[in-house]
Formats: C-alpha cells, structure tokens, sequence
C-alpha cells in the first residue's frame, strides 16, 4: 500500500511539474521587444548526438580547480541540468549533484552526461537510478569537453578548491 501511495505520489508531483512547465513558457501573442543578443546553443536540424564511451583513464582531475572550467560548467548546469538536479543531495527529478563526484569516478559520470542510454542498457548502478528516480534522463547534446567542465563544477560544489 505505501508502494503504491509513493508512486501515486510521484506521479502527482511530476504531472503537477509538466503542468507548470508547459503553463510557464505558454506566453501571450504580444510581440516584446528584447535588445538582449539571442545565445543559441544547438542549430535546429542538428541530429541528436550521442558521445563515444570515456574510459577511466580519459580523464586527468587537477588541484587547484580550472576557474574558466568551474564558470562554463555552471553555465551549462543552468542551461541544461538545473530543472532537474539541485545542487544539494536532494531529489528533484534527477538526484541531488552534492556529493557525486565524491560517490561515482569521472569517467562514470562523463558517460552518463553523454552517453546515457548505454549507461542504462550496461551499467547496473545508473540502471539502480532510474530505478529510484522513475524518469529517464534526457540525452542532452553534451559534448565530451562540455561534460569535463561540468565535472570541474561539480567538483566545486563539493568543496574541492
């Protein structure tokens, strides 16, 4: 019976979720003006693309963190990860990022930034995610070196300097 309440209650929390989303960016038909220079990150007809495996031995974390690294990845957490992870430990749709890079290697996290479906078809913990979060994570275009950054500033939010 809790089972079932707990995944009633889910639903209800995503539905009510989507519901506001889709209110939110539903606008008038009046024409504003914006003088603000138009960033787009992704031309239209650009296929979706899916990042090649990062091996264990892909990637080099360094001490003292990349400043310019620790900016871009935030950029891209709010352009793209934050309607659905929160920088504490947590859940909104995704889990929560504190503590991530202190739970799971660099590598594991890159491929799930890039290459989520094969981590869901191979890889037993992210299947465990999906498991508890009930939602598959989108494949968000991120490119190898995107998801490095990302890394940097998840690594900032957990403290390391």
């Amino acid at each position: 019976m809790k089972r079932i309440s707990l995944v009633f209650s889910i639903t209800i929390i995503i539905v009510l979720f989507s519901t506001s989303l889709l209110i939110s960016s539903c606008g008038g038909n009046e024409e504003k003006k914006d003088n603000s220079p138009v960033i787009e990150t992704q031309p239209k007809e650009q296929a979706e693309s899916h990042g090649t495996e990062v091996k264990p031995g892909d990637v080099t974390l360094t001490t003292p963190l990349n400043a310019e690294w620790v900016n871009a990845g935030k950029g891209i957490y709010e352009l793209k990860c934050q309607s659905c992870h929160k920088l504490t430990d947590e859940r909104l749709v995704g889990p929560g990022w504190k503590g991530v890079t202190q739970k799971r290697e660099p590598h594991w996290i890159m491929n799930m930034i890039t290459n989520v479906d094969m981590m869901l078809e191979t890889d037993p913990e992210a299947q465990k995610l999906l498991e508890q979060c009930l939602v598959r994570m989108p494949n968000q275009n991120i490119s190898k070196d995107e998801s490095r950054q990302i890394i940097e500033f998840m690594r900032s939010n957990d403290g390391v300097k």
